[in-house]
């Protein structure tokens, strides 16, 4: 389809299917973009496969690495072969490969109705869903730390009350921006339609950088110059179940 005021003139749009060409070019573009943005131009593929004797594809994982993060796009185990433990050995491979390259954390998405308990079974965090997948599913993500012992991550919800709205909108903007120095990341960010109460869903890779984080100077500094006006903060440790 061709759509345009004067396709003599000026632009035109195409909508069409698959455009190996366009893809192509623009992977290309943005590629060029991220590196340009980030200094960094290591992306690269990255690929597991499992084959029997004769050649037979088994098993296999295809991802990517850049920027010391890695990434895992999908994993698939032939049906006869599904309770061998190759679903696990691909990951292994993968994990063993990203921390080669540089990699510190790796990524994956499950729909629901695929492996979300396999990847936690492993040690990936949930990080957040995305609703609306045809059946009633639902795409869960997942983080895994390459360089942390995962049974020493803590995770925990923050309930957040903000008696002065616009202030403590901005102490928690400041505070939730320290994190990264404490091993710390926040999954999810949610806020009441008021704007009065916020909840934190966050992760440290270890007891000690929360012990830290709660210890910063800097947040100290910024909570003591709210006075009364501080958010009140109750923390709740979860985990997955």
């Amino acid at each position: 389809m061709t759509t345009g005021n004067d396709t003599t003139t000026g632009p035109i749009l195409h909508v069409a299917g698959e455009d190996a060409e366009l893809t192509e070019r623009i992977d290309r573009e943005l590629t060029a973009f991220n590196n340009a943005a980030t200094g960094t131009d290591d992306e690269a593929g990255l690929s597991v496969r499992v084959t029997d004797a004769d050649g037979g594809l088994i098993a296999g994982l295809t991802g990517w690495t850049w920027g010391g993060r890695a990434g895992i796009n999908t994993v698939w185990v032939r049906a006869d072969r599904r309770r061998d433990g190759w679903g696990g050995r691909l990951l292994r491979a993968a994990e063993e490969e990203a921390r080669r390259r540089g990699c510190t954390e790796i990524s994956v998405s499950s729909f629901s109705f695929q492996a979300p308990d396999f990847y936690r079974r492993h040690g990936y965090t949930d990080t957040g869903i995305r609703d609306g997948i045809p059946g009633g599913h639902v795409d869960h993500h997942f983080w895994k730390s390459l360089v942390a012992d995962p049974t020493g991550t803590v995770r925990l919800v923050a309930l957040v009350e903000l008696s002065d709205v616009e202030a403590g909108q901005r102490y928690e903007d400041a505070v939730l921006a320290l994190l990264g120095r404490h091993g710390g990341r926040l999954e999810r960010r949610l806020r009441t339609d008021d704007g009065r109460e916020e909840v934190h869903v966050i992760r440290f890779t270890a007891p000690e950088g929360l012990e830290s984080f709660l210890a910063d100077p800097e947040r100290l500094a910024l909570r003591a110059g709210l006075g009364d006006s501080a958010p009140i903060t109750r923390v709740l440790p979860v985990h997955d179940v």
